[in-house]
């Protein structure tokens, strides 16, 4: 099974000197249920279709299969998704063995910036970068999947 394991922080301090990349980041969802989620993404120049399943007890791992599809496929399901759409700028910090993914939120999510590690197992270490704030890892307001039905600048 393929398995996504990652866990997630809010962002407290300046993390743009450490940035290697930057790409703008639009998705939307044909599912947002807890059980399946289904996104469609345009990230840069490129579509996916990406399934995830139920989040584990701890919140840091579930099923996930993402398969790359053309930008125009992605427009056209993206016209088919649920109410809402996340548009974020994705930076990329490099911090050895890993990469920090730090999302930085537009639109109605404008003002919140959540940074992911992606680990190979739930208990692998990593140093925490300063900039580094409160681990919200399992904390379901901040999945994307429930940001489109209840954006951050409305809490």
């Amino acid at each position: 099974m393929m398995q996504e394991i990652e866990r997630k922080f809010l962002v407290k301090g300046d993390f743009r000197p450490f940035v290697s990349k930057s790409t703008q980041i639009v998705q939307g969802y044909l599912s947002s249920v807890p059980e399946r989620v289904v996104r469609v993404r345009i990230k840069g120049d490129k579509g996916f279709l990406t399934i995830k399943g139920k989040v584990s007890e701890s919140g840091a791992s579930r099923f996930e299969f993402e398969k790359e599809i053309t930008v125009a496929e992605a427009a056209e399901l993206m016209k088919i998704c649920e109410p809402g759409v996340i548009n974020k700028v994705r930076h990329l910090v490099n911090n050895e063995p890993y990469v920090f993914e730090v999302d930085e939120f537009l639109g109605e999510n404008e003002g919140l910036i959540v940074a992911e590690i992606e680990l190979p197992d739930e208990n692998a270490a990593f140093s925490k970068p300063d900039w580094l704030g409160k681990e919200i890892t399992g904390d379901m307001r901040y999945y994307n999947s429930m940001l489109i039905k209840k954006p951050y600048t409305k809490w």
